[in-house]
């Protein structure tokens, strides 16, 4: 023990440790492309400058591009400019989602977004993460799906293979480790359950007063 800690003394050998860590050559042998250099290439080139363009206002166009390099695009997707998508042939997005300004889509492995969700401005969905307790940090990957209706806040990041249910609200700047179950909200870093979500009928809401407090249209 440490006389000024009750926290024990860490081994000197830790620096030896971290001299087995080797990124000369790093273990990407899980990584699969999916599609040919060249295909990526004019995606990287071409595609993807489009479809992050902010001198582009039209979803329609961003649909149409997506589309041509593989991406499922469901009917009335809604995309603000500066959406960055890694490998569009491992996108699937249902249909009236909407995709926020500077969102992130990480997608070495498949994303599905489903019917009517909402991913907030500046969210990070990152499907790759490295092996710690590998010399080489090895590349892994792992799947994302945000079921229907599902919610993601603002600079929040979803973490490899999580699923966020259908319904389900992760907070602004929210980190998810884990899944989050339908119809709940959770927040924080790491993120934790909050309180369920609950949706209001169109009746409830007009008996409350509260439909005509809203302003229609796809939020900033």
């Amino acid at each position: 023990m440490n006389a000024f800690s009750s926290q024990p003394v860490r081994s000197r050998d830790s620096s030896s440790e971290a001299d087995l860590i080797d990124l000369s050559a790093p273990d990407n042998t899980e990584l699969v492309r999916g599609a040919p250099i060249w295909i990526e290439a004019l995606w990287f080139f071409v595609g993807l400058p489009i479809l992050r363009s902010h001198l582009i206002p039209w979803s329609g166009l961003r649909r149409v591009v997506l589309r041509i390099f593989g991406a499922q695009i469901g009917t009335g997707v809604h995309i603000k400019p500066g959406l960055r998508v890694k490998f569009p042939w491992y996108l699937s997005v249902g249909d009236y989602s909407w995709l926020g300004e500077d969102l992130w889509i990480d997608n070495l492995a498949r994303v599905t977004i489903g019917a009517h969700c909402c991913l907030s401005q500046g969210a990070y969905l990152c499907t790759g993460n490295h092996d710690w307790s590998s010399a080489n940090m090895r590349l892994f990957s792992k799947p994302i799906t945000c079921e229907r209706g599902s919610w993601i806040g603002a600079r929040a990041t979803l973490c490899p293979g999580v699923v966020v249910g259908a319904g389900a609200m992760v907070a602004v700047g929210s980190v998810i480790t884990a899944n989050v179950p339908a119809m709940e909200i959770h927040a924080g870093v790491p993120a934790h359950f909050i309180k369920r979500r609950t949706i209001l009928s169109p009746r409830t809401e007009d008996e409350l007063g509260l439909r005509a407090s809203k302003v229609k249209g796809v939020p900033r």
